[in-house]
């Protein structure tokens, strides 16, 4: 069964370019951005890595800390970020896991429980499905799972859209319409009657269904 949103987290622990870390731990009260790569000195992660890299700074106004995993060992991580550095103009600013005898990818159900064998022979292939995001909040749980192909780069503008909507209906009984962003018009969320409504939003609201209450975004 692979991880849901809602599940829990896993727990570990692990080698990481900035030290080892208890992920859950590490995370503290914060919220958390898990990415994979299926192998170092991959083209596509290599612009991804570096992509997030110029966006840390937004990752750190929404109290968002990144951390990237591979199956190699960490000093390859470190010989890759000078690549990167070279290549995309910046480096990971952000600890990588090196998860050299696959236990987290496999713990995250990237990889089948019974793969074996010595990470740095497995090639980049072999480890196809070791592309995913998870978002995790500060209660440890699973709020978004996204799985890339390795021939398709990640799009971390949206992944940012989807933090706003998820810290905002983390606060606010609402939910965010198709291809929401800052600013826009939220729908008040079915769980909320409409009494409840009166009370929240007693300026009222639009409903051009009486399932769809679309109210400004919450401040």
């Amino acid at each position: 069964m692979a991880l849901q949103i809602g599940a829990v987290a896993p727990d570990f622990e692990a080698e990481t370019t900035e030290g080892k870390i208890r992920f859950h731990d590490w995370i503290g009260s914060s919220w958390a951005l898990l990415f994979s790569h299926p192998k170092d000195f991959t083209p596509v992660c290599t612009t991804e890595l570096g992509a997030l890299a110029k966006l840390k700074g937004e990752f750190d106004k929404r109290g968002v800390k990144l951390i990237g995993l591979s199956v190699d060992p960490v000093d390859k991580h470190t010989k890759w970020s000078d690549d990167i550095a070279e290549t995309q103009g910046a480096a990971p600013n952000f600890p990588m896991i090196g998860d050299t005898d696959l236990s987290v990818s496999k713990l995250y159900d990237m990889l089948p429980a019974s793969t074996t064998g010595d990470a740095n022979a497995r090639t980049a292939a072999d480890n196809a499905t070791v592309r995913n995001v998870f978002i995790i909040g500060p209660d440890k749980k699973i709020k978004l799972v996204l799985v890339y192909p390795m021939t398709t780069g990640r799009n971390f503008q949206e992944i940012l859209r989807v933090i706003d909507s998820l810290q905002m209906t983390a606060k606010h009984r609402v939910a965010t319409p198709a291809d929401w962003k800052q600013g826009e018009d939220v729908i008040i969320a079915g769980s909320v009657t409409d009494d409840e409504a009166k009370t929240i939003y007693p300026q009222g609201w639009k409903s051009p269904k009486p399932y769809i209450r679309i109210v400004p975004q919450p401040r």
